[in-house]
């Protein structure tokens, strides 16, 4: 077992550091720089992302063909932690969801070259955002996409869509979507993936959801689909392979979750450490204090035990595994983690903690949504309780 970073990825790490303490943690103070969503305005995004082009800090997770740095999923593990130090240090680097996955997502299943001109490589260069629509309301799908309801039928050579989605994220302000929709009855076969453009007629943004968290770019919207045609040329993969195409989109970008939460835990404890090393109590400083100890090493104990599972997770992405019960081990462990660096660094700061003169608060309301995302802790447990019954002392197994 290797747990050394090649000289590439360490070095790059080193100035995704950099550049996040330099560049964006003192945009975090002045409320201008956000608007009403709690979003850095575009202004500062693009200068930003310019900012980290300049540096060669860019498209960490891509092929160097297509503009990125081919760094592998161990190589995102490490750069993705230090960009999240700060929330808004991931969307400088173009590594931020939903386009991180829809890219990663596009660059496996487009055939073309010029599937890949016209619908990726706009996302990579940071021209346009996307966005992933699957989840539906009214009984549809969550967790489950068997459960789609939302329709594609075949007419000629396009598709027509019926039907509605919602807490789609970063809709608002996209130009690029995926869509997944059912276009037959069979159990395993029975949905498909499409591409459409914000600009074709026939779909809405009905509302743009509130949610008690800091929202992505784009907020969290619900679709209404009332005739979108859709050419038969702007379906991914196969009739059928909609299922599919959810996993492929799902499995990593479910680690990268973890990769940036595991940064969000990171700065929570930094801001907790400048405190207790200098608030005094009792005549000495609080870290001085036992009980103050014992709270700050549990929280170091458990980021440490998410960035492991994260790591061995991403070094079996890399192997070519899908990994699968290791991303759900590691995305149940890191969603519980947040919110307990949160928790625990909110109340080492005290009232100053609550306050909005941190970002604790910011980052406490935004950790609540982590075992909700990309499929709740318990379904990922129902995940490795199948695992575990179907492999048994396999389970356990080393790679060999």
């Amino acid at each position: 077992m290797d747990f050394f970073l090649s000289d590439e990825i360490e070095q790059t790490r080193l100035q995704v550091r950099d550049f996040v303490q330099k560049e964006v943690i003192p945009l975090e103070s002045n409320p201008a720089n956000f608007d009403e969503h709690e979003s850095l305005l575009e202004p500062i995004v693009a200068q930003l992302r310019e900012k980290a082009k300049a540096q060669g800090l860019w498209g960490f997770q891509l092929p160097k063909i297509c503009g990125g740095r081919e760094l592998g999923v161990v190589g995102m593990a490490a750069l993705y932690e230090e960009a999240a130090r700060s929330p808004f240090g991931p969307v400088a680097f173009n590594c931020a969801p939903p386009d991180d996955g829809n890219m990663m997502l596009l660059n496996k299943v487009l055939k073309t070259e010029e599937q890949k001109k016209r619908w990726l490589q706009p996302i990579i260069d940071g021209k346009v955002r996307s966005a992933f629509a699957m989840t539906e309301p009214d009984g549809g799908c969550g967790s489950d996409p068997n459960l789609t309801y939302t329709k594609a039928e075949k007419k000629g050579d396009k598709w027509i869509i019926t039907g509605r989605k919602w807490f789609i994220t970063g809709a608002e302000g996209a130009q690029t979507f995926i869509l997944i929709a059912r276009t037959s009855d069979d159990e395993r076969k029975g949905l498909t993936a499409f591409l459409f453009d914000k600009d074709q007629p026939g779909w809405e943004i009905v509302r743009r959801i509130g949610i008690m968290g800091p929202e992505e770019h784009g907020g969290h919207c619900e679709l209404q689909f009332n005739g979108l045609e859709i050419p038969d040329e702007n379906r991914l993969l196969n009739v059928g392979d909609g299922l599919k195409v959810t996993q492929i989109r799902l499995g990593t970008a479910r680690l990268t979750h973890c990769m940036r939460w595991l940064g969000l835990s990171k700065r929570c404890m930094e801001i907790a450490a400048q405190y207790v090393e200098n608030r005094m109590s009792f005549g000495t400083t609080l870290s001085h204090h036992e009980g103050v100890q014992w709270m700050m090493g549990e929280v170091a104990k458990e980021i440490h035990v998410g960035r492991l599972l994260t790591m061995h997770a991403a070094w079996k992405l890399d192997q070519g595994d899908y990994a699968r019960k290791e991303i759900s081990m590691a995305k149940i462990h890191v969603a519980d983690t947040l919110h307990k660096a949160a928790d625990t660094a909110i109340q080492l700061c005290g009232a100053r903690g609550y306050s909005k003169d941190t970002l604790l608060e910011w980052i406490y309301r935004y950790a609540r949504q982590a075992r909700l995302v990309d499929g709740a802790s318990e379904i990922h447990k129902m995940v490795l309780s199948r695992s575990y019954l179907s492999e048994k002392h396999d389970f356990f197994q080393w790679g060999v």
